[in-house]
C-alpha cells in the first residue's frame, strides 16, 4: 500500500469520511482505545513521576497487527480521532504504539463529518496537543489512584467487591443527601381558595391571593362570601415575551431527550454518536453553545425559506458553563435544511429535537399579553385573581418549547379572559378551600442529575453518562418507579349559601425513572463521608476539573498535580485502613415481643437483611427476612420489620398440598409441592390471595410444558427443555448443553446419555475454591498496596533528606 492512512475511532466514523476523500486515502478504525492500564495492580509507578503502566489490550492486539501492517506501507498516516481529550490520546496512544515517524505524521481534527469539514481539516493538519493527552492521562491516573487505594478499605471495613471513584462516589453522595432531605422533610399543609364568578354571558375563575393555615380560618372566609359582594377592582394587562433556549450541549441535550423522548443519559449518547459518525450532526461531546456563521446563515435560510422573514433574529450565544472547556460548536445538524433523516426511530426523534432547537435558537421571541384581573370582596381585604395569557405572535414557539424538571410548576391560566370594566359587580357561583401541601425536594431523574452535575462542576460533556451508568452498574442507586401512597385532604365547598365539608383522597409521591440510593449506596457513602471527607467535598472535585482544564491549556504539570494531591491522600488511605471501624448500617430497633430476641436490620452477606435474634447456637439461631421493595435500612421502623417475619405466609392449599408465600435471594416466590414460582413486580407476597396463587401455578406450568422438548419413559428424570438460551438436558438437577446441530426429533435416550458422559465434570468445591481465592487475591492486593505506599513514603523521605 502506497499513499494516505487516515485512522479514526469507529468503523462507522471510518465509511463516512472514506465518501469524502479520494482514491489515494485508506480509512481504517482503531475501534476506540487500543490500550489502557494494567488491570493487574495500580500500574501507575509511584517513583518516577507517576508514570502509568500502559498495555494493549487483549481485544485489540488484532486491529494493531492490522494498522501496523497498513502504517508501514503508506506515506504518510493522518490521525483523524475526535477533536477532545479522550480522541486526542487516542491520535498519542496510536502513534506511540505504530511507531509513527512524526514528520510523516499528520493529527487532523473537526467538529462534524461532511466533505468540507474533512477537506479542510486535510489542508489545515496539525500535531498531537500533548496538553490534551496530559489532561486525559491526568484524569486516567487520577481517578486508577482513588479506586485502587480506597477500594480495599472498603473491602475490609464495609464489604467485599465494593468500589470507590472520585467523581462516581461524588454523584452518589447528592443522591443520598437528596433522600434525607426528602426523609426529614416536614409536610405543612394549608388552604387554597378558588372561586368561580359568573359574568352577562360568561364565567371567570380566579384564585384567592392568600392562603388559610387552618380548617377554621378558610371555613370562617367562605361563610364571609356567602353576602358579600364581588367587585372588579382593577384590570392590568401587559406585553410580555420569551425568548428561545441556547443550541445544545452535551448536558442539555441529555436533560432535554429525557424530558421529551424518555431516553436515559447513554442513551442519548449512544444515538448521538451514531448521528455524528453518520455525518449528520455535529460533535456530540460539548458544553459551547456557539454557533459558526456557516450554520447561522444556514438557520436563517431555512427559516426564511419554511416561516418567513419576520420569524427570523439572529442570536450569538455565549457559553457560561462554569469550567468549559471545548473550543468546538454546540450540538447541531450538519445539513439545516433537513428536518428529517432516514435512519432507526431513535435516530429520527433524536435529530428531529436538535433541528428543532437550532432552528428555535435563531427565530424571534414570542409575543404574548398578559391580563391580571384583581376582584375584590365587601367583606374581606383579600382579593382574588384571574390571570390569563394571550399569545399575540408565536415566534419560536412555533417549532420549540423548552421543557422544565419542576413537577411542581402549578400551571397558571392560559385561557382567555372574558370582557370586564373596573367596577363592574360579578356574581359568586361557587367557592372551595382545599388542603394543599407543601412538596418535597423532588428525587433526581438521570437529566436533573446531569443539570446538578454540571452546576456543581463536577464532571465534564464526556463524564456524566459514564458516571450515572457506572453508579447504577456498581448497585450503588437504581432507576427505579414507585407507587405512591394514599393520602387523604379536606375540601370546605360554597354553593347556593351552603358550606359542605369532605374527606377527598388522593396519591401522592409516585416516581417515575427517579434515582434512589441502595442500601450498600448509603453504607458506603457515610463511610467516605467519615473517613475520606476531602475525595468526598464538592468543592475539591470540582477544583480537580479546574486543574485539568489548565493541564489542558497548559498552564499546570500533569504529575505535579498528582503529587500533590496522593500524599496527603494516601495518609488518609493509611489512617482509614488502620483506626476506621467496620460499618454495615447496623441499628438495633428493639425487641421481638414474642421471644425478648433484638430486632436488627443490617448489611449481610447477599445485600441489607432484617434479623431477630444474635445467638450463633445451633438451637437459637437467629431468623432473618428480606426486605421489600423501597425500604431503605435507617428509615425502618420497629413494627415494620416486624411486618417482614410475617413470611413464609400460608394462603391456603390446592391440590391437596399447602400454598404459601415468601421472599428469597432471588426476589418474592409462591412455593407450591416443593415448586417455586416468582411472584412479579405487581403482586406483593404479603397480601397475595390463593386465587391468584393458583393463577400463577398454572401459568408456570403451561410455561415449563410449552418448553418440554423431549420425555424418555425408561429415564423419566431425564427431559430435553428449550431454555432462554437455546435447548439443554435436564437430568437429576444438573444441566448439559445440547451440540450445536443437534436434531432434537430424532434425539434417542442413548444419544442424551453419550452428551451427558462426555460433559465436562466440575466438582462441586470448585465455587468454593474461587471464592477463596478471590478473598486471598482481595488481601494480596492490599497487602501489596500498603507495601508499595510504604515504600513509596520512604523514598519520599529519602529524597527530602537528600534535598537537604
Amino acid at each position: 500500500m502506497s499513499g494516505n492512512l487516515v485512522i479514526v475511532e469507529s468503523p462507522a466514523k471510518a465509511k463516512t469520511i472514506g465518501k469524502f476523500l479520494g482514491s489515494d486515502f485508506v480509512v481504517a478504525s482503531s475501534m476506540g482505545h487500543i490500550r489502557d492500564l494494567e488491570k493487574k495492580g495500580l500500574a501507575v509507578d509511584l517513583a518516577h513521576g507517576y508514570t502509568p503502566k500502559y498495555v494493549i489490550t487483549d481485544d485489540k492486539k488484532k486491529v494493531v497487527a492490522e494498522l501496523k501492517q497498513q502504517a508501514a506501507k503508506a506515506d504518510a498516516v493522518w490521525l483523524a480521532s475526535d477533536e477532545d481529550r479522550e480522541g486526542e490520546a487516542i491520535a498519542w496512544h496510536l502513534a506511540d504504539v505504530l511507531h509513527l515517524d512524526p514528520a510523516t505524521t499528520k493529527r487532523i481534527v473537526f467538529h462534524e463529518i461532511t466533505r468540507d469539514a474533512i477537506v479542510n481539516a486535510v489542508k489545515t493538519p496539525r500535531s498531537i496537543d500533548f496538553n490534551l493527552v496530559n489532561a486525559q492521562q491526568a484524569r486516567r491516573v487520577l481517578d486508577r489512584i482513588v479506586g485502587f487505594e480506597v477500594s480495599p478499605v472498603l473491602w475490609h471495613k464495609v464489604k467485599p467487591a465494593l468500589s470507590a471513584g472520585r467523581v462516581q462516589s461524588v454523584a452518589v453522595r447528592l443522591i443520598v443527601d437528596r433522600e434525607r432531605e426528602i426523609f426529614n422533610f416536614q409536610v405543612q399543609s394549608a388552604y387554597r381558595v378558588t372561586a368561580l364568578f359568573l359574568t352577562d354571558n360568561s364565567e371567570l375563575a380566579a384564585e384567592l391571593n392568600r392562603r388559610f393555615d387552618t380548617k377554621e380560618a378558610a371555613a370562617d372566609f367562605l361563610q364571609k362570601c356567602i353576602d358579600a359582594v364581588f367587585t372588579v377592582a382593577d384590570i392590568a394587562t401587559k406585553p410580555t415575551r420569551r425568548t428561545p433556549a441556547a443550541p445544545f450541549t452535551t448536558s442539555t441535550l441529555q436533560q432535554e431527550a429525557s424530558r421529551k423522548l424518555g431516553f436515559s443519559v447513554s442513551q442519548t449518547m449512544t444515538v448521538a454518536q451514531r448521528l455524528y459518525e453518520s455525518g449528520k450532526i455535529t460533535y456530540m461531546r460539548t458544553d459551547s453553545v456557539n454557533l459558526s456563521d456557516m450554520a447561522m446563515a444556514a438557520a436563517k435560510a431555512a427559516i426564511i425559506a419554511i416561516m418567513g422573514e419576520k420569524y427570523y433574529k439572529r442570536r450569538q450565544y455565549q457559553t457560561k458553563t462554569k469550567g468549559a472547556q471545548e473550543a468546538h460548536e454546540a450540538i447541531r445538524p450538519t445539513d439545516m435544511t433537513r428536518d428529517n433523516i432516514t435512519g432507526t426511530a431513535p435516530e429520527k426523534r433524536l435529530y428531529n429535537l436538535i433541528w428543532k432547537r437550532t432552528v428555535a435558537s435563531q427565530m424571534a421571541d414570542a409575543e404574548m399579553e398578559r391580563t391580571t384581573i384583581n376582584i375584590k370582596s365587601s367583606k374581606s381585604p383579600e382579593l382574588f385573581q384571574a390571570v390569563g395569557e394571550v399569545i399575540k405572535f408565536d415566534g419560536f414557539l412555533k417549532v420549540y418549547m423548552e421543557s422544565s424538571d419542576n413537577e411542581d410548576d402549578s400551571a397558571e391560566a392560559k385561557e382567555i379572559l372574558p370582557a370586564v370594566q373596573v367596577g363592574q359587580i360579578l356574581h359568586l357561583d361557587s367557592a372551595s378551600a382545599t388542603e394543599r401541601f407543601t412538596q418535597k425536594p423532588p428525587r433526581y431523574s438521570e437529566a436533573s442529575l446531569v443539570k446538578k452535575l454540571e452546576e456543581q462542576g463536577i464532571g465534564r460533556p464526556s463524564t456524566y453518562a459514564p458516571t450515572i451508568t457506572t453508579i447504577q452498574n456498581r448497585g450503588y442507586i437504581v432507576k427505579d418507579d414507585r407507587a405512591g401512597t394514599e393520602r387523604h385532604y379536606t375540601q370546605l365547598s360554597l354553593k347556593d349559601a351552603q358550606i359542605i365539608e369532605r374527606i377527598l383522597k388522593e396519591t401522592t409521591g409516585a416516581e417515575k425513572a427517579k434515582l434512589f440510593p441502595t442500601d450498600i449506596g448509603i453504607v458506603v457513602n457515610d463511610f467516605l463521608m467519615k473517613y475520606f471527607p476531602r475525595i468526598m467535598d464538592y468543592n475539591f472535585t470540582a477544583n480537580v476539573e479546574v486543574e485539568l482544564d489548565e493541564i489542558a491549556a497548559g498552564k499546570l504539570v500533569w504529575n505535579k498535580v498528582i503529587d500533590e494531591f496522593y500524599h496527603p491522600f494516601h495518609e488518609n488511605v493509611e489512617a482509614a485502613m488502620e483506626h476506621s471501624e467496620r460499618m454495615k448500617g447496623e441499628r438495633m430497633l428493639g425487641k421481638d415481643p414474642e421471644t425478648g430476641k433484638p430486632v436488627i436490620v443490617k448489611i449481610g452477606r447477599y445485600g441489607p437483611v432484617a434479623q431477630i435474634g444474635e445467638g450463633s447456637d445451633a438451637d437459637d439461631k437467629p431468623r432473618y427476612a428480606s426486605l421489600r421493595p423501597g425500604q431503605i435500612l435507617e428509615n425502618l421502623t420497629l413494627e415494620e420489620v416486624l411486618d417482614l417475619f410475617k413470611l413464609p405466609r400460608e394462603i391456603g392449599t390446592y391440590e391437596g398440598k399447602k400454598v404459601s408465600a415468601s421472599i428469597g435471594r432471588f426476589g418474592p416466590y409462591i412455593l407450591h409441592n416443593s415448586k417455586f414460582v416468582s411472584l412479579p413486580k405487581t403482586d406483593d407476597p404479603y397480601s397475595v390471595n390463593l386465587e391468584r396463587a393458583i393463577e400463577l401455578i398454572e401459568a408456570k406450568r403451561e410455561k415449563d410444558q410449552n418448553s418440554l422438548l423431549k420425555t424418555f419413559e425408561a429415564e423419566p428424570d431425564l427431559r430435553v427443555i428449550n431454555g432462554r438460551f437455546g435447548a439443554y438436558i435436564n437430568f437429576r438437577k444438573k444441566n448439559y448443553k445440547l451440540p450445536k446441530g443437534t436434531d432434537i426429533p430424532t434425539l434417542t435416550l442413548d444419544d442424551c446419555k453419550k452428551i451427558i458422559g462426555e460433559a465436562p465434570d466440575v466438582p462441586a468445591k470448585t465455587a468454593t475454591k474461587k471464592t477463596a481465592t478471590k478473598k486471598t487475591t482481595a488481601k494480596a492486593t492490599t497487602k501489596t498496596a500498603t507495601k508499595k505506599a510504604a515504600t513509596k513514603k520512604t523514598a519520599t523521605k529519602k529524597t527530602s533528606a537528600a534535598k537537604k
